[in-house]
């Protein structure tokens, strides 16, 4: 009973240090949903089940990859080259079914681990080298995306089976697969970063490299695993994708770096590394979905959702400024 007691205390403890940690996020997101639901121009629309799920199913791929994300700025990196890993994974995916008449669980499974063989080049190099993770995932975003162009002809694959289109599209009861799949990627990531000494190993190499080495962390393993995670999102994102869109497009994922690093600052990690949580991701990746979705219902021009995502980054980035200012 006692235990159970303690556990329950510990539990209110992290719920309690969690809010105060996201406050701020919360009630920017509080906001958001509010104006939403009682605004007369986008209520009616807003509040039904299926643009809930449409929301849900259409920050999916964005959640998935900025899982990978979270950890690569926690330790204090940064991947470009997730959104032509999206693009690459998919197009090899769909080819593997359309062009050479693989399974599709294997052709799905071959493109996420496409992603990871990416991700480990990454790790590879950033991990024994001193070249800047910035330089490096550069470089493998364009090749991967000169790769997807190259494959294809620059001519999307198309796969038009409803078993194909079943990961991206299909439903378990009312809820979409994405969501299912979002769900466990989520739990995966949540475990990882809280219940395992990999995920203390992250915070210990992005607070401090130099008394994380002299504390017997391998950094060059922590650096390698934590990109070959975020190759495999993005490889995880590229299959689920190119289901949802029938195709392998070598086009897609254009930007898609721009919205997981948008989802990560606005959730509240810190770009200087050693601090940030799942939860604040969720948040910040649910904001910038009910932004989006807002804008449509609105009938505001798509090319201001750039400018607004810009600046919503922007905002997020100066808040952690002032923030790690202040701690000094």
């Amino acid at each position: 009973m006692e235990n159970k007691l303690l556990g329950a205390s510990k539990f209110s403890r992290n719920i309690i240090a969690y809010l105060k940690m996201n406050m701020g996020i919360l009630i920017a997101f509080a906001v958001l949903y509010l104006f939403l639901a009682i605004n007369p121009a986008t209520s009616e629309a807003f509040l039904t089940r299926q643009n809930m799920f449409n929301v849900l199913r259409q920050i999916s791929t964005n959640l998935y990859i900025a899982c990978g994300m979270t950890m690569v700025i926690i330790l204090g990196g940064i991947d470009l080259s997730v959104g032509s890993i999206i693009a690459l994974s998919g197009c090899v995916a769909a080819a593997c079914v359309a062009r050479h008449g693989m399974p599709i669980p294997v052709a799905l499974l071959i493109g996420t681990l496409l992603g990871a063989a990416f991700g480990m080049i990454n790790g590879v190099v950033i991990s024994k080298t001193t070249i800047p993770p910035f330089i490096v995932t550069l470089a493998t975003m364009n090749v991967a995306r000169g790769f997807a162009y190259v494959y294809t002809g620059g001519s999307p694959v198309r796969v038009v089976t409803k078993e194909w289109q079943f990961i991206g599209a299909g439903y378990i009861g009312m809820i979409p697969v994405p969501v299912i799949i979002m769900l466990l990627v989520l739990i995966t990531t949540a475990l990882l970063m809280n219940n395992t000494r990999f995920g203390r190993h992250i915070y210990a190499v992005g607070g401090n490299i130099q008394a994380a080495r002299f504390s017997g962390i391998s950094v060059g393993k922590v650096k390698f695993w934590v990109y070959s995670f975020s190759g495999l999102m993005a490889g995880l994102a590229g299959v689920v994708l190119a289901s949802r869109m029938y195709s392998g497009q070598p086009t897609a994922g254009n930007g898609a770096e721009m919205d997981a690093i948008a989802a990560v600052v606005v959730g509240g990690t810190s770009m200087a590394g050693g601090a940030g949580k799942i939860g604040g991701t969720i948040i910040g990746a649910l904001i910038i979905g009910f932004l989006n979705n807002g804008l449509n219902l609105l009938n505001v021009n798509s090319f201001w959702q750039y400018v607004v995502k810009g600046i919503v980054i922007l905002l997020a980035v100066f808040v952690d400024f002032i923030r790690n200012r202040n701690k000094k």
